[in-house]
């Protein structure tokens, strides 16, 4: 696939590494020549300096026979113009746009028929808000990941010593939780996956993926370690639009606090918020957390637009005594670093909550969600399996049948409003959306032809 990205900043190079690596004929736009000698000298990619919107830019990217075009900058409108010009030119086929102000998001009509071509709108901010607020409202996790209108999760969770599973094999599982199905997708040991089987044997400190319905969730989360408290109340450092629609999103189930170091903006929190608290001063004020009860804080989350701030202010909030520190972090140098010292719970990456929206609209076959696991390393794919036996590779066979690449696993299927978790002899119906984890990204595209509905399949 070609594809055209526009905007060579943390996203946009993200990008371009995943889909580099996927075989796709990548060419990145950005008016900075230092980051895209940067990506060339990494990436096998093509590079245009130029203004992204420019028509004689995107010709000179090849707009003419592109794909597909992603436009990543910084800027609302240019990512919005870019795609109107890649139509209005070159009547490139998809086309998408990532959009952070609500005041462009929330006017449907801008876009469409009669709008500007843009197909698919990304928001960053809010991908990193739904992320945030899954993990704190099912404490104890580190990934919650929704499929099939959020009727199946998977989520990531670490195994702790004493809980019941650890140091017994998977195949014990239906016994400690007779009625309720359940199935380990995936587990990582040392950041590495490892091969899933009924005799594998749950260690402490795996991080161990399972698939369920959502209502199950708890409940398998109580075999695998002790049970976190609910939450109740939670301290959001920065109130840029991350942390603002955080408080927006959590204010009404949570006792929220929000701390902003700006005066003028602390002021327009605390006019457009409802419930939430606001306060002015600085996250890393050690005198200021302790005035604020952190000892008593359920979730101490920092998502200001600084690294090292949000890394800083997150471990002193750990070490006066916050149960759960979150901290966002753009730098994947320092995700490794922070996940490695284990000082900080949870390390978000906006990379990584973007890059599965994108992903959707990538991949072949019909793709109706993509998660991204693990830095991009990994994959969660929900699917929707179309044809018969004679023309798909997946309708009407087992699931023991099917020849998945290694590293692709099958969790869960949803059948209606039934969900049905996956068993070697579960067998796949058309329409059936099929929920899969891919622990080896190389294998993409042999998943991808799995999906492929073909007139000539034998």
């Amino acid at each position: 696939m070609k594809i055209i990205i526009l905007g060579a900043g943390q996203v946009g190079s993200s990008v371009a590494r995943i889909m580099t690596s996927e075989g796709n004929d990548i060419t990145v736009v950005d008016t900075q020549p230092d980051l895209l000698k940067e990506l060339q000298d990494r990436l096998d990619i093509r590079t245009i300096e130029g203004s992204a919107s420019h028509p004689e830019v995107l010709e000179q990217a090849g707009g003419e026979d592109a794909d597909m075009v992603i436009a990543l900058t910084n800027s609302d409108e240019i990512n919005m113009i870019a795609c109107q010009v890649a139509w209005s030119l070159f009547r490139t086929p998809t086309r998408i746009a990532r959009v952070r102000a609500a005041e462009y998001i929330h006017r449907s009509q801008l876009f469409g028929q009669d709008g500007l071509k843009v197909d698919v709108l990304i928001s960053p901010e809010q991908s990193v808000t739904d992320y945030i607020r899954r993990v704190i409202e099912n404490p104890g996790t580190l990934q919650v990941l929704d499929f099939a209108d959020g009727r199946v999760r998977l989520v990531c969770v670490k195994a702790y010593h004493g809980g019941a599973l650890v140091g017994q094999a998977l195949s014990n599982l239906p016994k400690h939780m007779p009625g309720i199905q359940t199935r380990v997708a995936a587990i990582f040991r040392d950041g590495r996956p490892i091969v899933v089987e009924g005799e594998t044997v749950i260690q402490a400190d795996d991080e161990v993926f399972f698939i369920a319905a959502r209502k199950n969730i708890r409940a398998v989360m109580g075999e695998l370690r002790k049970l976190d408290k609910q939450v109740k109340r939670v301290i959001i450092a920065g109130g840029g639009n991350i942390g603002k629609r955080l408080a927006s999103a959590l204010e009404n189930r949570f006792q929220v606090k929000i701390i902003e170091r700006d005066a003028a903006n602390a002021r327009r929190l605390a006019d457009s918020l409802g419930r939430s608290i606001v306060l002015l001063g600085d996250a890393a004020d050690e005198e200021l957390l302790i005035e604020e009860n952190i000892e008593h804080t359920d979730v101490f989350c920092a998502v200001t637009n600084d690294d090292e701030a949000n890394i800083l202010s997150a471990m002193l909030a750990k070490r006066l005594g916050a149960r759960k520190v979150m901290s966002l972090i753009n730098r994947p140098a320092y995700v490794d670093l922070v996940e490695d010292s284990e000082t900080i719970d949870v390390a978000i990456s906006p990379q990584q909550a973007t890059i599965g929206s994108l992903l959707t609209h990538v991949r072949r076959g019909d793709v109706v969600k993509v998660h991204s696991l693990r830095r991009g390393a990994a994959e969660a794919i929900e699917a929707i399996a179309h044809g018969d036996a004679n023309t798909s590779r997946v309708v009407g066979r087992a699931i023991e049948d099917i020849a998945l690449p290694p590293g692709a696993s099958i969790g869960a299927i949803v059948r209606g409003n039934e969900v049905i978790v996956a068993h070697h002899d579960t067998v796949i119906e058309t329409e059936d959306h099929v929920i899969m984890l891919l622990t080896d990204k190389k294998r993409i595209t042999a998943v991808e032809r799995l999906f492929q509905v073909s007139v000539t399949f034998i």
